[in-house]
């Protein structure tokens, strides 16, 4: 077998690969022989039908098989004993003469070859990390939500402004039927507070859907309806009030601090508070992480420069996928996922030039830390190893969830890297003031 390679251009090589008789004769003779063994073939003992009609019979279906399995281990090996860098797969060239009544065969491959190129996480202007701090609006209305929702209903005779209004929406020619509780807050205008203020057990309300809530999706929850109905919904329903609750707030106590943070974890008001801003700002990292991934990546796609074999990897979708595409749309294809593919070559050479490795312990330990978290909202919060051992088995069991851990894992990794030797510029602000300029004011 000979294979040789011809460089077209930095981006494209065509391999051709050479088979010879001796390559594959003694392996198809082999299976020819077990055929005849086992062949059934009219007027013939099994065992002693003649080679020459076990031969005529499945000779060129054996040799065809035979001939493409060596090709593609061959092709394989050399791929990876050149070390190349490919993109996508091999795609054979077109052959429609092939003589397989001959003894030598010969196949031809394009390549698209990955690109050269270098990566500088540098950039002129610095990007923006966000360190998101609970300030002390935040915790008071945090522990304002711990309070009222461990207090205690208190019955009302009349709606006031904090009232708790269980009851019922209706409209018998919408088939609209929903029991829910709500507060007046949720709703978008003064006047809808206006009608239930002063309102008793047993009161109907009528109301109009058009603005009712301040977003579609609180109507949708409120009436029950599906998403697309509730988009838009102008038409009146009633409300009949069923309960009049207000909520007394829980005392700050011991067993308040035991219920939600374990027996003596938090002994004091100034405790609670620093274990809300602790715990508040451990999520804000996490977002303020992604954010930084986010924006390094948009940096690094627009300002790393490279060509892509773009012919090839056009024609290559067009072969390689599930459904069968035209030209036009293999092109189409192309450019929607030019963007993923760049980021997918950049990230590979950070890992590659920066040793990022996730070894089966690393993704063993963080599946345990995840358990572990997720138990401890259900009040379990000290779990065995044993049983930690075990479930994480049982999740790495899935092979679709432990590849997810190891992308987490090398996410992680890369975004200690950004912070290590990317272009930085620490940013404080609340949480609140986040949102209004990473996400606009919604």
């Amino acid at each position: 077998m000979n294979i040789t390679r011809e460089n077209l251009d930095a981006l494209n090589a065509v391999v051709k690969v050479d088979i010879a008789k001796e390559d594959y004769s003694d392996k198809v003779e082999k299976i020819l022989s077990d055929y005849r063994k086992t062949a059934n073939i009219p007027g013939f003992r099994k065992g002693h039908v003649p080679m020459g009609m076990v031969k005529k019979q499945y000779g060129k279906a054996v040799l065809v098989d035979e001939v493409n399995k060596l090709l593609q281990d061959a092709l394989n090996k050399y791929l990876t004993e050149e070390k190349l860098d490919v993109l996508g797969q091999p795609l054979p060239k077109q052959q429609d003469d092939i003589d397989w009544d001959g003894d030598a065969f010969s196949f031809e491959f394009e390549l698209g070859l990955a690109p050269e190129f270098d990566v500088d996480l540098k950039s002129k202007k610095a990007i923006a990390y966000y360190n998101i701090v609970a300030d002390d609006k935040m915790i008071d209305e945090q522990v304002e939500r711990i309070q009222k929702q461990y207090g205690k209903l208190v019955s009302q005779d009349t709606v006031a402004k904090a009232s708790e209004i269980t009851g019922t929406y209706t409209n018998e020619a919408e088939e609209i039927d929903n029991k829910v509780t709500l507060t007046l807050d949720k709703f978008k205008g003064k006047s809808t507070e206006k009608q239930f203020i002063g309102a008793k057990v047993g009161d109907v309300i009528t109301l109009n859907t058009k603005g009712l809530y301040e977003d579609d999706h609180e109507l949708m929850h409120a009436l029950k309806v599906d998403h697309d109905r509730a988009h838009g919904l102008d038409i009146e329903v009633q409300f009949t009030i069923n309960e009049i609750n207000t909520r007394e707030l829980a005392d700050l106590d011991q067993e308040l601090f035991d219920k939600l943070f374990g027996p003596k974890v938090v002994t004091s008001v100034t405790e609670m508070r620093a274990k809300i801003k602790e715990d508040a700002e451990k999520q804000f990292k996490q977002q303020s992480d992604q954010k930084l991934l986010n924006d390094v990546t948009e940096y690094l796609v627009d300002n790393t420069k490279f060509d892509l074999p773009a012919e090839f990897l056009t024609k290559w979708m067009q072969a390689s996928g599930e459904t069968e595409l035209d030209e036009a749309q293999a092109k189409e294809e192309y450019e929607k996922s030019e963007k993923s593919l760049r980021y997918q070559l950049i990230e590979g050479k950070l890992i590659q030039e920066n040793d990022i490795q996730v070894t089966i312990e690393d993704i063993k330990g963080h599946a345990k830390e995840m358990i572990k978290a997720q138990m401890a909202q259900f009040g379990q919060l000290d779990p065995s190893d044993e049983e930690l051992e075990g479930i994480a088995a049982r999740v790495l069991g899935n092979q679709e969830e432990a590849r997810r851990i190891s992308e987490q894992l090398i996410s992680q990794k890369l975004i200690a890297l950004y912070k290590e030797k990317a272009n930085l510029k620490t940013k404080e602000l609340s949480y609140e003031k986040f949102v209004k300029e990473v996400y606009g004011d919604k």
